[in-house]
């Protein structure tokens, strides 16, 4: 991989910060916050628009990011009580979520960034999905648009579907999981819910398998790629990990300037942004918690191969 070194903090990332709750432990969490720390302990500095409240909780994220060197946005601590969601692990280390929600996330002009990504329930509940879908309908050309929908259909509501696609639309890379994809479209085979994405205009559409790895659609080739071994922990923010490490992939290779001026993607760069992403969901699910690697984590991984 080439050296890659961002002239400036130009990535923004919309969407949900709040503190996973397991076995009564509270720790910093939400999908988009957890991809804006994977960027930036990868080296792509990223301000993140979100909301947490002036509470002890809301305490242990901002020093989460300030340790990670995320930025928080203009607007992003509010009255309202931090975003909590109660974790659940089952035999295999897979989790589920009982949320408690309050208040709305600001969603800012997007000017002047070379990549805005957005998820989650900050994408596709009621009180933000309007708000985002806007504002990465009005982004400006240069601008690479990634979103991950991370369904969760208890807080979104059945009109996730529609959302989902629409805001797809508007977006550069997509990344579902196979849970995603198959609650998104019931018994879709995964690559004709990629041929979907690609018909509404994503280039790098990828679903994640868990242990099976991934497939990705990219200029209409299919690209299949196996997980990496790894012992597992648990998997919380697997896919976030996953999510980050592709990003990072695509930037320090400057693959983003092709997705944006419809260049074709080589099957090298396709290949080494998805070996970046794999390699970071395993260092992230071989330890507790939502822990994505550093970019010395990351360069030895992918030194050793699979």
């Amino acid at each position: 991989m080439t050296p890659h070194t961002p002239a400036a903090p130009a990535v923004a990332v919309i969407g949900e910060a709040l503190v996973d709750i397991v076995a009564g432990v509270a720790h910093p969490g939400g999908s988009p916050m957890n991809v804006a720390v994977g960027l930036a302990r990868l080296g792509e500095p990223a301000i993140l628009h979100t909301l947490v409240g002036a509470d002890s909780h809301g305490d242990l994220i901002r020093a989460h990011l300030a340790a990670a060197g995320v930025t928080l946005g203009a607007g992003s601590v509010g009255a309202t009580r931090t975003w909590s969601a109660r974790a659940t692990l089952d035999a295999n280390g897979s989790a589920t979520y009982e949320f408690d929600l309050d208040g709305r996330i600001p969603v800012p002009p997007l000017e002047g960034l070379r990549l805005v990504h957005t998820g989650s329930i900050g994408a596709l509940r009621d009180a933000e999905a309007a708000d985002v879908r806007e504002a990465f309908a009005a982004a400006s050309l240069g601008t690479m648009l990634s979103f991950d929908p991370n369904i969760r259909a208890a807080v979104m509501g059945e009109q996730a579907r529609e959302r989902t696609f629409a805001l797809a639309a508007s977006c550069h890379v997509v990344k579902l999981s196979d849970e995603d994809a198959h609650w998104l479209r019931p018994g879709v085979p995964l690559e004709d819910v990629l041929s979907e994405l690609a018909g509404a205009g994503v280039r790098f559409g990828v679903i994640t398998r868990g242990a099976q790895g991934c497939i990705a659609r990219v200029d209409d080739e299919v690209h299949h790629r196996e997980a990496r071994t790894t012992t597992v922990s648990d998997t919380i923010g697997a896919g976030d990990a996953f999510m980050s490490g592709l990003l990072f992939g695509l930037l320090r290779e400057d693959t983003d300037r092709a997705l944006v001026t419809d260049v074709p993607l080589t099957v090298d760069a396709v290949v080494t942004a998805l070996d970046c992403a794999l390699a970071s969901a395993a260092i992230t699910v071989s330890r507790t918690g939502a822990n994505p690697p550093t970019a010395a984590e990351l360069a030895a991984a992918l030194a050793v191969g699979g």
